[in-house]
């Protein structure tokens, strides 16, 4: 597969932003590749709410700035396309969805969620990662790709945090506002990702034309930590020669 890459406007920073239970270098190896052509930065995330996360992005990049997202960070940054589209010409999401729709449905993520924090505080940092990383999600991800030193660099109280103040339950699903978004997109998913495959085919259709849709062969939902020089050449493709970005008057 190659995608035809879109001329960027102006030299952008390209910023990657973690899923749940990652820290920023968890991107790390795939930003330094990235930045022999473009300028990158890693996102870290704290015990931040929803809302002071968009906060932290925003400080952190401009005008003219793609953002790359994973999961949990691809919610995030489609969020802040949303928010403040002057912020970002470009915007890449992988293994994301923009939400849950039905109500009742939120409310169980929410209640499964704060199960999760509690049972994060009861049994320790080690036990859940474990246990998070032996979910289905991630069967095709194997031991030596899963960042676990860098996992363990979090806090029990910062991922229940996370789990409570940024989980898809407590988010407004954004299905009906994709069309507003104007700039390049590439949603991507791994080709054995199937639920997340359906979700950016879906994303990709409601956002329009100026969205791709691509899958990253023989990977599974962390496709950026599976496969990453197969990650990279999507990427790379479609960031082209300078960058996607938008016509400015």
């Amino acid at each position: 597969m190659r995608l035809i890459g879109i001329m960027w406007a102006v030299d952008p920073l390209v910023a990657f932003l973690p899923g749940f239970a990652q820290r920023g270098d968890a991107w790390a190896p795939v930003a330094e590749r990235v930045g022999q052509s473009y300028r990158s930065v890693c996102i870290d995330f704290g015990s931040f709410s929803f809302d002071q996360r968009l906060g932290e992005i925003a400080s952190r990049v401009d005008d003219g700035d793609v953002i790359v997202g994973y999961s949990m960070g691809g919610r995030l940054a489609l969020h802040l396309a949303l928010a403040r589209p002057d912020l970002v010409d470009g915007l890449v999401l992988l293994g994301a969805t923009a939400g849950i729709e039905a109500e009742e449905e939120r409310r169980a993520r929410r209640t499964a969620d704060e199960a999760l924090a509690a049972d994060l505080e009861r049994g320790g940092l080690d036990v859940f990662v474990g246990r998070w990383l032996a979910q289905p999600l991630f069967a095709s991800l194997p031991s030596d790709a899963a960042d676990l030193d860098d996992r363990r660099r979090n806090t029990v109280a910062g991922l229940a945090s996370s789990l409570r103040l940024t989980g898809t339950g407590t988010q407004e699903p954004l299905w009906d506002r994709l069309g507003m978004l104007t700039m390049p997109v590439l949603v991507l998913a791994g080709e054995r990702d199937e639920r997340f495959a359906g979700l950016g085919r879906r994303i990709a259709q409601t956002i329009g034309t100026n969205a791709t849709f691509a899958v990253v062969p023989h990977a599974g939902h962390a496709a950026h930590l599976e496969e990453p020089e197969a990650f990279l050449r999507v990427l790379r493709d479609w960031l082209g020669v300078r960058r996607p970005g938008r016509d400015r008057a």
